[in-house]
C-alpha cells in the first residue's frame, strides 16, 4: 500500500498536468518513502518465501531447530528490513532537492514533479552497486526458496501417487495447485522487479527521458504490489 500510494498518487497527479503540488519537503518524503517501501516489500516477500520453504522442508535434524524458531524470528527480521532500508536510502533526503525548476534544467535530473542534482560518477556508482546487490540477492533468494518448495511438493506428490491412483476423483492434486501458485508468484515477482530495475537504470542514463518512458516505468514498478 505504501508503494502504491507514494508512487501512484503523485505520478497520476503529474500525468494529469498538475504542477507544483509538492514542495521541497514533500518531494524528499515521497521519494524516500517510495524507495524504503519498495525495498521493504521486496525483502519481506523474500522472507515469506524463506519461512515457507523452511516449514515445507523434511523434518530432518538440521532443519528442526529452524522450524521451531522461525515464527519467533519473523518480527525481528521484518524490523531488521525496515531499519536496513531506512538507513540505506537516507541519501535520497540529500539528493532530492524539490519541485521541478524550469529555469535550471541543465544541472538537474528532471522527474515528472520533482528534480534532483545529477550526482557525481563515484556517488552514482556506489548507489547503483548497493541497489543492484540488494535487489539481486532478494531475487536470487526468492528463486531459490520457490524452487526448493516446488521440489519438495513434487517429491511428495510422487510418494502419494499410488494412493491417489486408487481414487476415482479427477480433481487436480493439492501439490499441483500449490506448485502453480508458487510458480505464478515467483514469475511475476522476478519479471516485474527485473523490468522495473532495467527501466529505472535506463532513465538515469538518459539526459531527458520522455514522458512515456517515465510513465511506463512507474506502471511496471507498481505492478507486483498491485
Amino acid at each position: 500500500n505504501l508503494v502504491l500510494c507514494s508512487k501512484g498518487i503523485p505520478q497520476t497527479l503529474a500525468a494529469f498536468g498538475l504542477e507544483g503540488f509538492l514542495d521541497g519537503a514533500g518531494c524528499k518524503l515521497v521519494f524516500y518513502l517510495r524507495r524504503v517501501a519498495r525495498g521493504v516489500s521486496l525483502s519481506t516477500t523474500c522472507l515469506l518465501g524463506g519461512f515457507q520453504a523452511i516449514k515445507l522442508c523434511p523434518s530432518i535434524s538440521r532443519w528442526m531447530e529452524l522450524q521451531i524458531r522461525s515464527p519467533k524470528c519473523i518480527v525481528f527480521c521484518c524490523f531488521l528490513c525496515w531499519a536496513l532500508h531506512l538507513v540505506v536510502h537516507s541519501y535520497i533526503v540529500r539528493y532530492i532537492t524539490g519541485p521541478v525548476n524550469s529555469k535550471n534544467k541543465s544541472m538537474d535530473k528532471i522527474y515528472l514533479y520533482c528534480s534532483s542534482p545529477i550526482p557525481g560518477r563515484l556517488v552514482f556508482s556506489v548507489m547503483a552497486v548497493i541497489s543492484l546487490f540488494m535487489d539481486g540477492m532478494c531475487l536470487a533468494l526468492m528463486v531459490w526458496t520457490s524452487g526448493s518448495m516446488v521440489l519438495v511438493l513434487h517429491r511428495h506428490k510422487q510418494r502419494v501417487q499410488h494412493i491417489r491412483s486408487c481414487s476415482l476423483s479427477p480433481r487436480t492434486s493439492h501439490e499441483t495447485r500449490a506448485t502453480h501458485t508458487i510458480l505464478s508468484l515467483v514469475s511475476m515477482f522476478v519479471s516485474f522487479h527485473a523490468l522495473a530495475a532495467i527501466l529505472s537504470y535506463w532513465i538515469t542514463q538518459i539526459q531527458n527521458p520522455s514522458h512515456w518512458l517515465r510513465s511506463i516505468s512507474a506502471l511496471v514498478a507498481s505492478g507486483f504490489p498491485t
